[in-house]
């Protein structure tokens, strides 16, 4: 599958577990524990919106710190839709995604950037979903990009403790337990009472 495509359906799955997100659920917990769905939401629209500067060539300190801070405000689903339809005009702009992109860690090719924000939204949107009892399978096809691009690079994500391991699924499970896995999730994840 191309890359714009999958990263285009990967940010329609996030909209879509966000559009189903209750009124009274913004504060339940999710498999991130530092974060309930409102704080998760808001990192990853916090992601959509600083990939826009950024996949146009900014560096992070010309963005400086206005993207800091709560990005949902009163209305946190249109927040969330406004941002993925703004980032996803930023990745199918011609030529975008054969520019570098200046991050934290240096200057990174604007594919590699885009893999790593399918993935976040892939596993985000899962931890939403389960966080609020939606729907928690995601479009194989985007599943399957996302796992075979992390494949390369879950030794690098340890090492800098950006996912955690020891999680352990079956021999026998799917390809999208075995990534939600590889980024330190437990696939039976669910809300305690």
């Amino acid at each position: 599958m191309d890359l714009i495509e999958a990263y285009r359906r990967s940010l329609a799955e996030f909209v879509d577990r966000v559009d189903q997100i209750e009124p009274g659920q913004w504060s339940d917990p999710t498999p991130c524990p530092e974060w309930d769905v409102r704080a998760l939401v808001n990192h990853v629209v916090s992601e959509d919106r600083w990939s826009v500067p950024l996949l146009a060539g900014r560096t992070i300190d010309e963005v400086g710190d206005r993207l800091d801070g709560d990005q949902l405000g009163a209305d946190p689903i249109s927040m969330a839709r406004e941002a993925a339809a703004q980032a996803e005009i930023a990745a199918t702009h011609p030529d975008t995604i054969d520019r570098a992109v200046h991050l934290s860690g240096g200057e990174t090719p604007a594919a590699e950037y885009l893999q790593q924000l399918l993935a976040e939204h892939l596993i985000h949107g899962w931890d939403v979903a389960v966080a609020i009892g939606a729907q928690p399978r995601f479009d194989p096809d985007v599943v399957r990009a996302a796992a075979e691009w992390f494949a390369g690079e879950i030794d690098d994500y340890r090492r800098n403790n950006l996912v955690q391991s020891g999680v352990r699924v079956p021999d026998d499970a799917d390809e999208q337990d075995r990534l939600l896995a590889a980024f330190g999730r437990d696939p039976d994840w669910a809300p305690t009472d």
